[in-house]
C-alpha cells in the first residue's frame, strides 16, 4: 500500500522534460565527490536519509492519474519507497567505479519511486545520481552538504557567494540573437570512430584559468570562450559549414542555505556568436563581448524555459494531447535548438567536510544529459583550485576518441583565454561509455 502523501504540480520544466523522455538516451544528472578517505557505508547511509527527510521536497514520485488528467503531478512521501536509494559496494577498484559511471548514463532512478536519486559508495567516491525531470545538480548538492554534516557534525554552511565583480563594466549592446538562421550543430564524429547508444562521459583535471586584476569578464566567460572555439574548431575540422552559434547557459538565483527550494529551480538563457568573431583572433576582445551578453542575459526577467514554453503546458488540455504537441514541436525546431549547453556550477559552494577520519571533498565532478539534438553538453566546477570537467556526448553522434580530441581542443582554447601562457596540465582524464 501506497504511503499516504501530499501532492504539488509539475512545473513548467518537469513537464516538458517528463514529455520527451527517450528511454535511449536518460535524463540523469551524474555527480562524483572524491574525498580523502573513505566513510563509514552504515552511518553515511543514516546521514543521507536525515538529510533527506531535512528536504522533503526531494522525497517524492510522480502520483499516478488518469489519461485525461491536465497536470503532472509529484507525491511527496514521509520516506523513502526503497532502501536501494543508497548503494555500498565492497570492491572500490576502478573497474567498480566505471561500472558505476556508465550506470549514471544509462539508468535513471524510476520517477515512479521516492526518491528519484541513487546514491553509490565505492570507497573513497561517493556518485550521486539523479532523475532531472525531477531535480537538478545543485538541489542534490545542497542535500548531499546537509548528510556531510550530519556525518561528520562539522559545519557545511555554503561560502559568501557574491557575485564577481566586473569592474567599470556596463552593457555596450543589447544582446541580439541569430535571427531565423539554422544554428550550428556540433558535427558528427569522424568514420570510424566508435560509438553506442545513450552517452559517453569524459572527466578531467585542469587549472583554473587565470585573469589580470580588473577585466569585466568570469572565469564563466573564459569557460562561454573555449567552448565555442572548441565546437566552432571541431566542426571546421569535420567539414561542416560556419553557421552562427548559440551555447545555453543555466542560471541559478537560489539561495544556497537550508531554505534552497529543491527541484529543477535555473533558468536558461542562449549566449549567441557569430562565426566570424569565434574565426578572429582577438581573444580579449572575444572576453569582452561575451561578458556584455552573460551580463544582460543574466539580468533579464523571464520564466525558466521562456515564455513558449509556460504557453505550451497551460492546463487547458490533457497532458497526452500537450506530450504530442511538445514531442512534434521539439522535432519541427530541432535546426534552431541551441549548439550545445555549458553548465559552469562555478566554485563548490559547500565544503563538503564528512569531519574527522573522511574530511572534505578534493574533487567535485558534474555531468548534464547529452540528448540529440545538442548531443554534446559542458559542465564545469572548481574545487580546492582546480577545474573539473565533463564532457558527455551522445553515442549517435560522438565516440571515446571523439570525446578525447574535444577535451583537447578545449585546454587549447582555454588556455588560449588565461592571463599566465603555462602549458595545461591534466592529472585526471576518464572516458566512460555505457
Amino acid at each position: 500500500m501506497r504511503a499516504p502523501t501530499s501532492t504539488t504540480p509539475f512545473t513548467v520544466v518537469d513537464e516538458i522534460t517528463r514529455h520527451c523522455l527517450d528511454p535511449a538516451e536518460p535524463e540523469t544528472v551524474h555527480i562524483e565527490v572524491h574525498l580523502p578517505e573513505a566513510p563509514d557505508p552504515a552511518r553515511l547511509r543514516e546521514a543521507f536519509l536525515q538529510a533527506l527527510r531535512q528536504h522533503p521536497r526531494i522525497l517524492m514520485r510522480e502520483a499516478p492519474g488518469p489519461w485525461y488528467r491536465r497536470r503532472y503531478a509529484w507525491e511527496l512521501t514521509p520516506h523513502p519507497d526503497t532502501a536501494g536509494v543508497v548503494v555500498h559496494h565492497q570492491d572500490a577498484s576502478p573497474r567498480v567505479l566505471e561500472e558505476a559511471r556508465a550506470r549514471a548514463l544509462t539508468h535513471a532512478p524510476p520517477l515512479s519511486l521516492s526518491p528519484p536519486v541513487r546514491l553509490e559508495i565505492i570507497g573513497r567516491v561517493l556518485l550521486l545520481v539523479l532523475n532531472h525531470t525531477a531535480l537538478d545538480g545543485p538541489a542534490c548538492l545542497r542535500v548531499l552538504a546537509t548528510a556531510a554534516e550530519i556525518y561528520g557534525g562539522v559545519d557545511n554552511s555554503p561560502a559568501a557567494t557574491a557575485a564577481p565583480e566586473r569592474p567599470g563594466h556596463r552593457a555596450r549592446q543589447p544582446v541580439r540573437g541569430t535571427g531565423f538562421a539554422p544554428v550550428a550543430r556540433v558535427a558528427a564524429g569522424t568514420p570510424g570512430a566508435a560509438k553506442t547508444s545513450g552517452n559517453g562521459m569524459l572527466a578531467v583535471e585542469l587549472p583554473v584559468p587565470r585573469r589580470p586584476p580588473g577585466v569585466p569578464y568570469t572565469v564563466n566567460d573564459q569557460l562561454m570562450v573555449a567552448t565555442a572555439r572548441t565546437i566552432a574548431e571541431w566542426n571546421t575540422e569535420q567539414g561542416a559549414r560556419p553557421r552562427p552559434m548559440r551555447i545555453t547557459m543555466p542560471v541559478d538565483d537560489r539561495s544556497r542555505g537550508m531554505d534552497m527550494p529543491i527541484g529543477n529551480g535555473t533558468r536558461l538563457v542562449e549566449v549567441p556568436f557569430r562565426p566570424e568573431e569565434l574565426a578572429d583572433a582577438d581573444t580579449r576582445g572575444l572576453l569582452l563581448r561575451t561578458a556584455d551578453r552573460t551580463r544582460a542575459l543574466k539580468a533579464l526577467s523571464r520564466p525558466q524555459l521562456g515564455h513558449g514554453a509556460r504557453l505550451l503546458t497551460a492546463p487547458v488540455v490533457p497532458v497526452v494531447v500537450r506530450a504530442g504537441l511538445t514531442r512534434q514541436l521539439r522535432r519541427a525546431v530541432g535546426a534552431w535548438t541551441s549548439t550545445t549547453l555549458l553548465s559552469n556550477i562555478g566554485r563548490v559552494p559547500y565544503p563538503l567536510d564528512f569531519g574527522e577520519g573522511v574530511g572534505r571533498a578534493s574533487a567535485v565532478w558534474f555531468s548534464a544529459p547529452a540528448r540529440m539534438p545538442r548531443g554534446l553538453t559542458v559542465t564545469t566546477a572548481a574545487t580546492g583550485g582546480r577545474l573539473h570537467l565533463c564532457l558527455r556526448w551522445s553515442g549517435a553522434l560522438l565516440g571515446p576518441r571523439d570525446g578525447e580530441h574535444l577535451r583537447e581542443l578545449f585546454e587549447k582554447h582555454l588556455q588560449s583565454t588565461s592571463a599566465l601562457a603555462a602549458p595545461p596540465t591534466t592529472t585526471t582524464s576518464t572516458t566512460t561509455t555505457p
